[in-house]
């Protein structure tokens, strides 16, 4: 997907629609840790995964972006350390001249006046002051893959944030999955509006019908139940 056009259809979506439309189209669902949050809360990023795993220095990082695609969103592995920030203001104006949507970091920023002064999303663990104090080796596969929690993620995924998170989708899926997530976003709405006009929820979703039938089937989920009759809630 280009994303011009990826751009515009997660103007209008969340992660959590893109996670549920995962599950129902059983697609793993990997989400970054749940401390991986934004810097800017509110903003929002979106774009083919750039991986680079640092080392201890930003040479990796410039690396990158002499391959990088406009739109395209720097992924740091800096292997969840706490102990030192390994992208700061530089790295993030970089980011942004280079025409990267975004950056999120497997680790921790520093600089954060200056980072929200860019107004590029960012998206770590948190802040420290110190930079790197060493120097490490650089893998000759660091601008491969980058890992994020268990997550490993490559140039055929795609990192999508908000304020929920981040999550990530495989590229090649990535319509399919749309697809679904605009359907559940629409589900969800049309719940909303019905309940805010005196339907419960319960009612909507037939809940009174659903313990009957597991009363009688003990093994019947509340999931297979609305895919029945044409519910979301779980996804």
């Amino acid at each position: 997907m280009d994303h011009e056009k990826l751009q515009a259809r997660f103007s209008a979506l969340t992660t959590a629609h893109l996670a549920d439309a995962c599950v129902r189209a059983q697609v793993p669902v990997r989400c970054a840790p749940a401390p991986v949050r934004a810097v800017i809360p509110g903003t929002r990023l979106c774009g083919r995964v750039l991986p680079a795993r640092h080392a201890g220095s930003v040479d990796v990082f410039l690396e990158a972006f002499d391959n990088a695609e406009p739109g395209d969103v720097l992924v740091v592995d800096n292997g969840g350390r706490l102990d030192e920030a390994c992208v700061g203001d530089l790295v993030v104006l970089e980011a942004k001249t280079a025409g990267l949507s975004g950056v999120v970091i497997w680790g921790l920023h520093r600089d954060t006046a200056d980072v929200r002064a860019i107004g590029l999303p960012v998206f770590s663990l948190g802040a420290i002051s110190t930079g790197p104090l060493r120097q490490d080796a650089l893998p000759e596969d660091a601008l491969l893959s980058a890992t994020v929690g268990a997550l490993t993620v490559t140039g055929a995924d795609l990192a999508l944030g908000d304020d929920d998170g981040v999550v990530f989708v495989p590229d090649d899926r990535a319509d399919e999955l749309f697809t679904l997530a605009e359907g559940i976003r629409d589900t969800e709405r049309r719940q909303a509006e019905r309940m805010r006009a005196g339907l419960s929820l319960r009612g909507q979703v037939r809940f009174g019908d659903y313990l009957a039938r597991r009363g009688r089937t003990p093994s019947l989920t509340f999931r297979e139940h609305l895919r029945t009759i044409g519910g979301a809630v779980e996804e």
